[in-house]
Protein backbone atom coordinates (compact mmCIF):
# COMPACT_ATOMS: atom_id res chain seq x y z
CA UNK A 1 0.00 0.00 0.00
CA UNK A 2 1.23 3.51 -0.74
CA UNK A 3 1.93 5.94 2.05
CA UNK A 4 1.62 9.70 1.82
CA UNK A 5 4.88 11.57 2.27
CA UNK A 6 4.27 13.39 5.52
CA UNK A 7 7.32 15.59 5.04
CA UNK A 8 5.63 17.31 2.13
CA UNK A 9 2.18 18.05 3.45
CA UNK A 10 1.00 21.63 3.49
CA UNK A 11 2.50 23.15 6.66
CA UNK A 12 -0.21 25.76 6.98
CA UNK A 13 -0.66 29.43 6.05
CA UNK A 14 2.25 31.83 5.66
CA UNK A 15 2.59 35.56 5.21
CA UNK A 16 1.18 36.93 1.92
CA UNK A 17 3.68 36.61 -0.93
CA UNK A 18 5.83 34.07 0.92
CA UNK A 19 5.58 30.55 -0.54
CA UNK A 20 5.42 27.69 1.98
CA UNK A 21 8.74 25.94 2.44
CA UNK A 22 7.18 22.61 1.51
CA UNK A 23 5.93 24.12 -1.76
CA UNK A 24 9.42 25.37 -2.57
CA UNK A 25 10.81 21.90 -1.97
CA UNK A 26 8.15 20.39 -4.19
CA UNK A 27 8.86 22.86 -6.97
CA UNK A 28 12.58 22.09 -6.79
CA UNK A 29 11.87 18.36 -7.12
CA UNK A 30 9.53 18.89 -10.06
CA UNK A 31 12.03 21.10 -11.84
CA UNK A 32 14.54 18.24 -11.78
CA UNK A 33 12.20 16.23 -14.00
CA UNK A 34 13.40 16.71 -17.61
CA UNK A 35 9.93 17.25 -19.04
CA UNK A 36 9.19 20.04 -16.52
CA UNK A 37 12.60 21.71 -16.56
CA UNK A 38 11.48 24.52 -18.89
CA UNK A 39 8.12 25.23 -17.23
CA UNK A 40 7.69 28.59 -15.53
CA UNK A 41 7.82 29.08 -11.77
CA UNK A 42 4.11 29.84 -11.65
CA UNK A 43 3.27 26.76 -13.71
CA UNK A 44 5.35 24.54 -11.44
CA UNK A 45 3.63 26.07 -8.43
CA UNK A 46 0.25 25.04 -9.84
CA UNK A 47 1.52 21.54 -10.56
CA UNK A 48 2.93 21.21 -7.04
CA UNK A 49 -0.39 22.33 -5.56
CA UNK A 50 -2.26 19.63 -7.49
CA UNK A 51 0.28 16.85 -6.94
CA UNK A 52 0.60 14.17 -4.28
CA UNK A 53 3.81 12.59 -2.98
CA UNK A 54 3.67 8.87 -2.19
CA UNK A 55 6.04 6.12 -1.09
CA UNK A 56 5.92 2.42 -2.02
CA UNK A 57 7.80 -0.54 -0.63
CA UNK A 58 9.42 -3.25 -2.77
CA UNK A 59 6.73 -5.06 -4.75
CA UNK A 60 4.14 -2.37 -4.09
CA UNK A 61 1.47 -2.08 -6.79
CA UNK A 62 1.37 1.49 -8.10
CA UNK A 63 -0.95 1.05 -11.07
CA UNK A 64 -2.91 -1.92 -12.33
CA UNK A 65 -3.90 -2.63 -15.90
CA UNK A 66 -6.94 -0.67 -17.13
CA UNK A 67 -6.61 1.85 -14.29
CA UNK A 68 -9.07 4.63 -15.25
CA UNK A 69 -7.03 7.54 -13.88
CA UNK A 70 -5.03 9.78 -16.20
CA UNK A 71 -2.42 10.76 -13.62
CA UNK A 72 1.23 11.09 -14.57
CA UNK A 73 3.82 9.68 -12.19
CA UNK A 74 7.33 11.02 -11.63
CA UNK A 75 9.91 8.74 -10.01
CA UNK A 76 11.79 10.78 -7.40
CA UNK A 77 13.62 7.87 -5.77
CA UNK A 78 13.81 4.15 -6.48
CA UNK A 79 12.93 2.04 -9.53
CA UNK A 80 9.51 1.25 -11.03
CA UNK A 81 8.80 -1.63 -13.39
CA UNK A 82 6.26 -1.25 -16.20
CA UNK A 83 4.75 -4.52 -17.40
CA UNK A 84 1.83 -5.96 -19.37
CA UNK A 85 0.22 -9.40 -19.46
CA UNK A 86 -0.50 -11.32 -22.63
CA UNK A 87 -3.93 -12.95 -23.16
CA UNK A 88 -2.35 -16.23 -22.01
CA UNK A 89 -1.32 -14.59 -18.72
CA UNK A 90 2.41 -14.32 -19.44
CA UNK A 91 4.09 -11.20 -18.09
CA UNK A 92 6.10 -9.01 -20.47
CA UNK A 93 8.35 -6.32 -18.99
CA UNK A 94 8.34 -3.09 -21.00
CA UNK A 95 10.84 -1.04 -19.01
CA UNK A 96 12.33 -0.22 -15.62
CA UNK A 97 12.12 3.49 -14.78
CA UNK A 98 14.66 5.02 -12.41
CA UNK A 99 14.73 8.35 -10.57
CA UNK A 100 14.14 11.23 -12.96
CA UNK A 101 11.84 9.21 -15.21
CA UNK A 102 8.08 9.27 -15.54
CA UNK A 103 5.20 7.11 -16.72
CA UNK A 104 1.52 7.58 -17.46
CA UNK A 105 2.02 10.40 -19.95
CA UNK A 106 0.41 8.46 -22.82
CA UNK A 107 -2.85 7.97 -20.89
CA UNK A 108 -2.77 11.65 -19.89
CA UNK A 109 -2.44 12.69 -23.53
CA UNK A 110 -5.07 10.46 -25.16
CA UNK A 111 -7.41 9.92 -22.21
CA UNK A 112 -7.64 6.16 -22.85
CA UNK A 113 -7.40 3.43 -20.23
CA UNK A 114 -3.93 2.29 -19.27
CA UNK A 115 -2.50 -0.69 -21.06
CA UNK A 116 0.32 -1.44 -18.59
CA UNK A 117 0.78 -1.82 -14.85
CA UNK A 118 3.48 -0.37 -12.61
CA UNK A 119 5.20 -1.93 -9.59
CA UNK A 120 7.93 -0.62 -7.28
CA UNK A 121 11.04 -2.80 -7.46
CA UNK A 122 12.69 -1.20 -4.42
CA UNK A 123 11.66 1.36 -1.82
CA UNK A 124 10.45 4.17 -4.06
CA UNK A 125 9.11 7.68 -3.73
CA UNK A 126 6.91 9.14 -6.43
CA UNK A 127 4.98 12.26 -7.29
CA UNK A 128 1.61 11.84 -9.00
CA UNK A 129 0.16 14.71 -11.03
CA UNK A 130 -3.39 14.88 -12.44
CA UNK A 131 -3.54 14.83 -16.24
CA UNK A 132 -4.93 18.36 -16.53
CA UNK A 133 -2.16 19.86 -14.41
CA UNK A 134 0.50 17.88 -16.29
CA UNK A 135 -0.77 18.95 -19.71
CA UNK A 136 -1.02 22.55 -18.54
CA UNK A 137 2.66 22.44 -17.61
CA UNK A 138 3.73 20.54 -20.72
CA UNK A 139 1.97 23.02 -23.01
CA UNK A 140 2.89 26.16 -21.06
CA UNK A 141 5.93 27.00 -23.23
CA UNK A 142 7.28 25.77 -26.57
CA UNK A 143 10.36 24.38 -24.79
CA UNK A 144 8.24 22.42 -22.30
CA UNK A 145 6.06 21.06 -25.11
CA UNK A 146 9.15 20.02 -27.07
CA UNK A 147 10.50 18.23 -23.99
CA UNK A 148 7.29 16.16 -23.80
CA UNK A 149 7.41 15.40 -27.53
CA UNK A 150 10.99 14.20 -27.20
CA UNK A 151 10.06 12.01 -24.25
CA UNK A 152 7.18 10.37 -26.11
CA UNK A 153 9.32 9.99 -29.24
CA UNK A 154 12.02 8.22 -27.22
CA UNK A 155 9.39 5.81 -25.86
CA UNK A 156 8.09 5.06 -29.36
CA UNK A 157 11.59 4.50 -30.71
CA UNK A 158 12.50 2.20 -27.83
CA UNK A 159 9.32 0.15 -28.09
CA UNK A 160 9.58 -0.06 -31.88
CA UNK A 161 13.14 -1.37 -31.60
CA UNK A 162 12.14 -3.99 -29.05
CA UNK A 163 9.13 -5.02 -31.17
CA UNK A 164 11.36 -5.51 -34.19
CA UNK A 165 13.75 -7.60 -32.11
CA UNK A 166 10.94 -9.81 -30.79
CA UNK A 167 9.50 -10.34 -34.24
CA UNK A 168 12.75 -10.96 -36.11
CA UNK A 169 15.40 -12.28 -33.71
CA UNK A 170 15.62 -15.77 -32.22
CA UNK A 171 15.76 -16.06 -28.44
CA UNK A 172 19.55 -16.29 -28.47
CA UNK A 173 19.97 -12.91 -30.17
CA UNK A 174 17.23 -11.29 -28.12
CA UNK A 175 19.23 -12.26 -25.04
CA UNK A 176 22.34 -10.71 -26.60
CA UNK A 177 20.50 -7.46 -27.30
CA UNK A 178 19.00 -7.26 -23.82
CA UNK A 179 22.28 -8.00 -22.05
CA UNK A 180 23.96 -5.26 -24.07
CA UNK A 181 21.19 -2.81 -23.11
CA UNK A 182 21.51 -3.69 -19.43
CA UNK A 183 25.31 -3.61 -19.38
CA UNK A 184 27.75 -0.87 -18.50
CA UNK A 185 31.53 -0.53 -18.82
CA UNK A 186 33.54 -2.51 -16.31
CA UNK A 187 35.19 -0.27 -13.71
CA UNK A 188 37.19 -2.79 -11.69
CA UNK A 189 40.90 -3.55 -11.89
CA UNK A 190 40.10 -6.34 -14.33
CA UNK A 191 38.94 -3.70 -16.81
CA UNK A 192 42.53 -2.52 -17.33
CA UNK A 193 43.48 -5.85 -18.86
CA UNK A 194 40.18 -6.25 -20.73
CA UNK A 195 38.86 -2.74 -21.51
CA UNK A 196 36.13 -3.98 -23.85
CA UNK A 197 34.37 -6.07 -21.22
CA UNK A 198 31.02 -4.93 -19.85
CA UNK A 199 29.04 -6.00 -16.78
CA UNK A 200 25.39 -6.48 -15.94
CA UNK A 201 24.92 -5.86 -12.22
CA UNK A 202 22.82 -6.89 -10.46
CA UNK A 203 22.29 -9.83 -12.81
CA UNK A 204 18.64 -10.34 -13.82
CA UNK A 205 17.00 -13.59 -12.80
CA UNK A 206 16.19 -15.93 -15.63
CA UNK A 207 12.42 -15.46 -15.43
CA UNK A 208 12.84 -11.68 -15.36
CA UNK A 209 15.07 -11.70 -18.42
CA UNK A 210 12.58 -14.00 -20.13
CA UNK A 211 9.78 -11.51 -19.39
CA UNK A 212 11.88 -8.67 -20.79
CA UNK A 213 12.43 -10.36 -24.15
CA UNK A 214 9.17 -12.27 -24.54
CA UNK A 215 10.61 -15.76 -24.09
CA UNK A 216 10.31 -18.70 -21.72
CA UNK A 217 12.60 -19.15 -18.75
CA UNK A 218 13.72 -22.60 -19.89
CA UNK A 219 14.89 -21.23 -23.23
CA UNK A 220 16.79 -18.43 -21.51
CA UNK A 221 18.51 -20.90 -19.18
CA UNK A 222 19.64 -23.04 -22.13
CA UNK A 223 21.05 -20.03 -23.95
CA UNK A 224 22.90 -18.82 -20.86
CA UNK A 225 24.56 -22.21 -20.50
CA UNK A 226 25.61 -22.01 -24.14
CA UNK A 227 26.96 -18.46 -23.75
CA UNK A 228 29.05 -19.56 -20.79
CA UNK A 229 30.33 -22.64 -22.59
CA UNK A 230 31.39 -20.54 -25.60
CA UNK A 231 33.25 -18.05 -23.43
CA UNK A 232 31.02 -15.09 -24.29
CA UNK A 233 29.90 -14.44 -20.71
CA UNK A 234 31.13 -15.27 -17.23
CA UNK A 235 29.39 -15.23 -13.87
CA UNK A 236 30.91 -13.31 -11.00
CA UNK A 237 29.55 -12.47 -7.59
CA UNK A 238 26.71 -10.05 -8.16
CA UNK A 239 27.33 -9.65 -11.89
CA UNK A 240 27.36 -11.14 -15.35
CA UNK A 241 30.46 -10.21 -17.33
CA UNK A 242 30.15 -9.80 -21.10
CA UNK A 243 33.57 -11.03 -22.19
CA UNK A 244 33.06 -10.28 -25.87
CA UNK A 245 30.38 -7.58 -26.16
CA UNK A 246 31.40 -6.68 -29.71
CA UNK A 247 30.78 -10.25 -30.82
CA UNK A 248 27.29 -10.11 -29.30
CA UNK A 249 26.59 -6.75 -30.92
CA UNK A 250 27.81 -7.85 -34.35
CA UNK A 251 25.65 -10.97 -34.22
CA UNK A 252 22.52 -8.92 -33.46
CA UNK A 253 23.27 -6.31 -36.11
CA UNK A 254 24.02 -8.92 -38.76
CA UNK A 255 20.68 -10.66 -38.19
CA UNK A 256 18.73 -7.39 -38.27
CA UNK A 257 20.48 -6.36 -41.49
CA UNK A 258 19.73 -9.75 -43.03
CA UNK A 259 16.05 -9.40 -42.11
CA UNK A 260 16.02 -5.93 -43.69
CA UNK A 261 17.64 -7.28 -46.85
CA UNK A 262 20.76 -5.13 -46.48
Amino acid sequence: MPSDDATHRNPGPTAPGTPPRADTSRIDQLRRMPVLRDASEETLRRVAAAAAWRSYGPGGMILDLDDPSGDVWFVLEGVVRIQVRTPSGREVILSDISAGGMFGEIAAIDGAARTAGATALVQSRLCTVPAAAFLDAACSTPAACLALLRTVTAILRRQSKRLIERETLPVRLRIYAELLRLSRPRLTQAAAANPDERVVSPPPRRHILAARIGARREAVSREFADLTRRGLIAKERGAIVLLQPQALRHAVEAELEAEAGL
